[in-house]
């Protein structure tokens, strides 16, 4: 453990993960937040700071084939996760997933909340090292174009003295 593992407690661990998976389900690209939410919960498995609960089926088969989930509890709060190959030898089948269950809420913002893990999971936030290399990563194709053709189409190389009435 890191002496950043102890000033963090494992229900604002929680409560961080939490609020990630919550942002991860609406996210348009939500990769890199349930990658976040799974290391933490490998790192809590690992450090006995959580506990695996059991297997539950999926609400979201994939391919038309229904899956399980491992169900995790860290401190009151109960996640899912991709389960191992040891995990189905191991661990005992819950069935469907309880839908009337809910984690308790908390009012962390998402940007404390990955603050949180990535100072856990002792990992550098991308978007922070990406500003202060002063990088800007540009989604867009068109911004990183080397045509004389502004992206909307217009002609961008014109000499504007050379068309000038006289």
């Amino acid at each position: 453990m890191t002496t950043n593992d102890f000033q963090l407690t494992t229900e604002m661990i929680a409560q961080a993960i939490f609020v990630v998976n919550k942002h991860a389900k609406t996210a348009s690209e939500p990769k890199q937040l349930y990658t976040v939410k799974k290391k933490a919960i490998e790192k809590l498995l690992k450090q006995n700071r959580a506990k695996k609960v059991g297997l539950h089926f999926s609400d979201h088969p994939k391919y038309s084939h229904q899956h399980s989930t491992l169900l995790v509890q860290v401190d009151n709060f109960y996640f899912h996760i991709p389960p191992k190959k040891a995990d189905f030898d191991t661990m005992k089948h819950l069935g469907k997933i309880d839908q009337s269950f809910r984690n308790p809420k908390t009012t962390l913002s998402l940007t404390k909340a990955k603050k949180i893990l990535y100072t856990f999971l002792n990992w550098e936030d991308p978007e922070k090292r990406s500003k202060k290399n002063g990088q800007y990563q540009r989604s867009h194709q068109y911004y990183n174009h080397t045509s004389p053709f502004s992206p909307w189409g217009q002609f961008t190389t014109w000499n504007h003295k050379s068309n000038k009435h006289k």
